[in-house]
């Protein structure tokens, strides 16, 4: 029924919103400002490659049908641009009138070539002869066959007239990654700098000899991402995937991002060079690609502008003098990231490279860390003589190229690689090792997760990894990994529910059952943690749900489809959403079940795209003390008023406000206060242990 959902595409732009409400708080310090205002940058690149480029082309097909609210892609990219328009006044008025100002208060400011004296002027000059000059390449956009400019670079259009003739004409430089966009200012003052393009803009007559520039523009295109894998049609997957990665980066505009000071001549030919019209050009009041700023957060040194640094805790449930295989054979373990540290996951598959028990290592492998502690490991399993196999998923989008270079190296290795499932992508974070253990019988060992095998984002992402040797869960395990690579249905699990088919089903049939019981007058609820929420059947289950009188909380971090607000039956549904230092990535699901409690941990958002197109996995967690461990980080979730926003029943969302006499409860400084109180308290204790007795 149309009006009942909220559009999907303007829902993620109400979350970049919420990460951009971060970036104008004054009580945050300045490069933390920065930071989430670099991000909210970077993520309108994606979304505008990936979900505008999709609608894009439905528009270009003529399609005309309507998405879950009601409107035709020439709808949706009409409230986009609109949208998206006041966005990007919002983040330039912020960089202007805030974030610079106090730039230039601490010196760290970007400073015009105008300010420079002559001695600094003559050393950047040189800079640009020796170090930009040599990796420059004008091309000549009135050349018979003009080369097609590629996405998401920095580029500087030039507008030229012959010196002898007086023909005008454009040629156009991209600006070379290889080099910083702050190039540092011979002063006493370290951190001082000029933009890149600025020092290019003063002196980029020097690549044109007998020529004058009448006008120079910084721009950026942005083309269509979503460029599907013709899986039917491909004898190699590896292939037909770096095609498609060639084929993204001179893939039809999306975007075209300009200087708004460009003369009317020179946009024109841009805009025509690029094949870009009005609706998709948007004029920016200031430097381009803001997510270049991100990098000030993370360099060394400015403290005081920064955020007091959280560190992972060691978990308590780990012994660092056993073996993994030891801690995890002594009980279920149960990790809550990034509070809790990634190190026991990579201890895992890294032991069980170098012991002599472990027979064979399975895993699966969508994002990994650049120089990856998990491929190496997997490497040298594999040259240890073990049997390892690999999923790696080609089609994970943006890293496909990193993906396909690792399947390399592991086929190398020896490992068997597997490039996912015909049709689907694989997403399910899921590691087996099958060791042999005393008296010659097998035992499996996992690690079930919400996020992915990358230390990195470990660090910033907050996610959950169950490590188990359950008979069941290791059986089913067994037969997952055997049903991916060996092309069968995902069916017969003892304790999983993979996707699709199992668990969209088994979502909708535990909140019919919550429904039930509360037509039953019996106590009833559902709380639920995920990244985002779209599936028109589950939010048409969690409906009826409330209609019957089951309460509903949810804490949704992105995407929200689902209309908040009073339902008819009276019972309204609350969803709240937390941005805050760490990426709120792990999904956590709860259902009251009468007297017994279900809770799961899942790779999957409530999304069609995860539930019917991608192969994952909901896993149930049946430990009492890890359930309540569970239960007391979602409850966590929907208790923050100091982070947390409600969404509001348009889609928007406003910021909690605290009762009168209410404690502020932030849920990222309560978990990370517990993990430490936690490490201290059993650090204690075996300090304890290992003290010796003194007599009275």
């Amino acid at each position: 029924m149309e009006n009942e959902y909220i559009n999907r595409e303007l829902s993620w732009l109400e979350f970049n919103q919420r990460v951009l409400d971060q970036a104008t708080r004054q009580d945050l310090p300045l490069l933390e400002r920065l930071k989430f205002l670099a991000i909210t940058a970077s993520n309108l690149d994606e979304f505008f490659m990936v979900r505008v480029g999709g609608l894009q082309m439905l528009r270009r097909s003529g399609s005309r049908v309507k998405d879950i609210s009601g409107m035709t892609p020439t709808r949706q990219l009409k409230m986009i641009h609109t949208r998206v328009g006041q966005m990007i006044n919002d983040q330039y008025h912020l960089f202007h009138d805030e974030i610079l100002p106090w730039m230039e208060v601490h010196r760290i400011n970007p400073i015009a070539m105008e300010e420079l004296d002559d001695n600094q002027r003559l050393v950047l000059e040189q800079y640009f002869n020796n170090q930009i000059f040599p990796l420059l390449t004008p091309l000549d956009m009135q050349a018979p066959e003009a080369p097609a400019l590629p996405s998401l670079k920095l580029l500087m259009g030039i507008e030229l007239r012959d010196n002898e003739t007086g023909e005008i004409r454009v040629c156009v430089i991209a600006m070379p990654d290889s080099l910083p966009r702050r190039v540092p200012v011979p002063t006493t003052e370290h951190d001082r700098y000029v933009m890149l393009e600025e020092l290019m803009r003063e002196f980029i007559g020097n690549v044109f000899p007998g020529e004058t520039v009448l006008a120079t523009s910084v721009f950026r295109v942005t083309r269509n991402g979503d460029i599907a894998v013709q899986e039917e049609d491909a004898l190699d997957l590896a292939d037909e995937m770096e095609e498609v990665l060639v084929a993204r980066k001179f893939s039809q505009c999306v975007r075209l991002e300009i200087e708004s000071s460009t003369p009317a001549g020179l946009l024109s030919s841009i805009k025509e060079i690029v094949g870009a019209d009005k609706d998709e050009t948007y004029n920016l009041q200031g430097p381009l690609m803001l997510s270049d700023f991100m990098d000030m957060a993370f360099e060394p040194g400015n403290d005081h502008l920064k955020v007091e640094q959280w560190s992972a805790q060691p978990s308590p449930a780990i012994n660092p003098a056993l073996s993994i295989f030891e801690n995890i054979a002594e009980g279920d373990i149960l990790l809550n990231h990034p509070y809790e540290s990634f190190e026991p996951v990579l201890r895992l598959v890294e032991e069980a490279a170098d012991d002599p028990n472990v027979i064979a290592i399975k895993q699966v492998l969508y994002r990994t860390a650049k120089n990856s502690r998990i491929v190496a490991a997997l490497k040298k399993a594999a040259e240890n003589g073990k049997q390892v196999t690999a999923l790696v998923e080609l089609k994970a989008r943006f890293d496909e190229a990193r993906n396909l270079e690792k399947a390399e190296e592991l086929q190398r290795s020896g490992v068997q690689v597997v490039y996912g499932v015909k049709g689907l992508k694989t997403h399910a974070k899921i590691c087996l090792v099958v060791r042999r253990e005393q008296g010659g019988t097998l035992r499996r060992y996992c690690h079930f997760g919400t996020g992915n095998y990358n230390e990195s984002t470990a660090k910033i992402y907050t996610d959950i990894s169950y490590l188990t040797c359950d008979d069941q869960l290791g059986a089913d395990a067994s037969q997952f990994f055997n049903s991916v690579t060996g092309r069968t249905k995902l069916m017969r699990f003892r304790k999983l529910y993979p996707s699709p088919k199992m668990m969209k089903a088994r979502l909708i049939e535990l909140i019919e059952g919550e429904a039930e019981r509360a037509r039953q007058g019996e106590p009833a609820r559902i709380a639920a943690k995920m990244n985002s929420l779209q599936d028109v059947e589950i939010i048409n289950a969690l409906y009826r749900a409330a209609d019957a009188g089951v309460d509903i909380e949810l804490n949704v971090r992105g995407i929200c489809c689902l209309k908040t607000g009073p339902r008819p039956g009276g019972k309204s549904i609350r969803v709240v959403s937390i941005v805050d230092r760490y990426l709120e990535h792990a999904r956590i699901f709860f259902f009251q079940h009468g007297n017994t409690p279900q809770i799961f941990i899942a790779s999957a958002d409530w999304m069609t795209r995860n539930l019917d197109k991608r192969v994952e996995l909901m896993v149930p967690v049946t430990n009492t003390k890890l359930a309540r461990k569970l239960k007391s980080i979602l409850d966590a979730c929907l208790r923050d008023n100091v982070q947390g926003c409600e969404i509001q029943p348009d889609g928007t969302s406003t910021p909690i406000v605290r009762k009168k006499g209410q404690k502020a409860f932030r849920l990222q400084l309560h978990l990370t206060k517990e993990a430490r109180r936690l490490a201290k308290n059993k650090e204690q204790e075996r300090h304890q242990m290992l003290e010796p007795h003194r007599p009275h």
